[in-house]
């Protein structure tokens, strides 16, 4: 985290003309030494911030918040994307187009108006009574988040349907595995892309994390990705979210070094209707 902050004030060390920072972050005051050549604005739920969140009501297809900006004028916002974590990005947005002077009202229009970013907290619309969600998440931070903001808006079971991909940071992975086993109610444990790596490997190594916290039980491991999605849709039920993590948007996978077509959200329709053929 060090490193990747450093990397990130190399932006912020050239007097940009504006700066917009999370009053919430615990790296607030580390980015806050920092001066703009313009104006600097903060946003976040700490009273302290310019751009002040003193509402938020999540949805399953949405969620609606209220900004209170240079504590004294009220922002009625109202988005199509949902979670905690949309709110905060939302509110960065809204900050620097204050900044730049964009009237209020159409400040609201354009957040309005924002559509479902693909393999973002993307739905999958199905006739199964079930939430079927496709996001990118691939790192401990992201499926954290994911995973508490979803169970906010989820009535029965959450289910996870992930793995981690190779040559990248093994150290995340068990890590991966303890917060799914932790914050998931059921996980279905599969491939993502292996590039080069043995994919048993990763598995495993997500697999040691499942385990510390003793709830290997949730646990189900088809290496089979396709194969892992459509036991997760078959063993859902009416009010159940299924979360399919990792992929998001992506159009191919890498495979012991051979990219394959590939994409999540095709995938998930195509075993959805032959659940509906088969009931």
């Amino acid at each position: 985290m060090e490193a990747y902050a450093a990397a990130k004030a190399k932006l912020f060390e050239k007097k940009p003309k504006y700066i917009v920072l999370n009053r919430d972050d615990k790296w607030f005051e580390y980015f806050d030494k920092f001066t703009a050549s313009g104006e600097k604005m903060t946003y976040g739920t700490n009273p302290e911030a310019e751009a002040h969140l003193t509402h938020v009501k999540l949805y399953k297809k949405g969620t609606e918040a209220s900004l209170l900006i240079d504590h004294q004028t009220h922002l009625e916002l109202a988005t199509n994307l949902p979670g905690e974590f949309n709110v905060m990005n939302m509110s960065a947005a809204v900050s620097l187009a204050y900044l730049l002077g964009i009237k209020l009202e159409d400040i609201q229009e354009g957040v309005a108006n924002l559509e479902a970013i693909p393999g973002r907290f993307e739905r999958v619309e199905n006739k199964l009574g079930i939430d079927i969600i496709v996001d990118y998440a691939h790192t401990p931070d992201a499926l954290e988040k994911l995973l508490k903001t979803t169970h906010k808006i989820t009535k029965g079971r959450l289910t996870l349907v992930f793995g981690a991909c190779g040559d990248r940071d093994k150290t995340k992975r068990p890590i991966m595995g303890e917060l799914a086993a932790n914050l998931a109610d059921r996980i279905f444990l599969t491939d993502e892309e292996s590039y080069n790596e043995n994919p048993d490997e990763i598995r495993a190594m997500i697999r040691q994390g499942i385990e510390r916290t003793k709830k290997a039980h949730k646990m189900t491991e088809i290496a089979d990705r396709k194969q892992a999605i459509y036991q997760a849709l078959k063993s859902a039920v009416r009010g159940d979210t299924i979360l399919i993590t990792g992929m998001g948007h992506e159009q191919y996978r890498i495979v012991n070094g051979k990219r394959i077509p590939w994409n999540d959200k095709k995938v998930v329709q195509k075993e959805i209707l032959e659940i509906e053929k088969n009931k």
